[in-house]
């Protein structure tokens, strides 16, 4: 009989696993999909799968220099994706789906690269939150389970707007 204890994960790896399993959702539920594809919009209200995917990148790309490592597109680039932003229903202000993909695989990457140098101490550095106005309410540990989780969901969300856009569920 084996007294050994059972090996577990640190902090560090399951933000990273968050992060691999994030990524894999997102390019499942996108594979194979069309430019036209991504601009299917939900009925009778909601936003299209190209919004979704540039708003994932945006919210990494602001994330990752808490994590030491540069943005991928940069603000400027992904501001129609922002936040609160109107549904996106003019193509003409989409970023191309594969472009918008290779840089969540980029973003993917850095976020792994960036989780690896964390620290306790960097993890419990005081950080605004997202809704705070510039007020210390989040840690970056806090801070990094929020995107996570957003990111997480958007994923998933992909999988119905997938459907929206008449292609069979990539996920059984």
């Amino acid at each position: 009989m084996s007294t050994a204890e059972p090996a577990t994960l640190s902090e560090i790896q399951i933000f990273q696993q968050q992060a691999r399993m994030a990524h894999k959702v997102m390019r499942v539920n996108t594979d194979g999909l069309t430019q036209e594809d991504s601009l299917v919009q939900p009925q009778p209200a909601g936003n299209c799968l190209n919004f979704v995917v540039g708003h994932v990148v945006n919210v990494y790309d602001q994330a990752l220099p808490i994590l030491g490592q540069e943005p991928v597109l940069g603000a400027e680039a992904t501001k129609r994706y922002k936040r609160g932003s109107p549904p996106l229903t003019d193509p003409a202000e989409a970023m191309q789906l594969s472009d918008l993909l290779a840089a969540w695989d980029t973003q993917t990457e850095r976020f792994q690269a960036g989780c690896a140098s964390l620290t306790p101490e960097v993890l419990d550095r005081p950080m605004p939150g997202p809704n705070s106005g510039g007020e210390l309410t989040e840690t970056v540990r806090s801070l990094l389970a929020t995107i996570l989780f957003h990111q997480t969901y958007h994923a998933g969300q992909a999988g119905l707007l997938r459907r929206i856009a008449g292609k069979p569920g990539a996920i059984p």
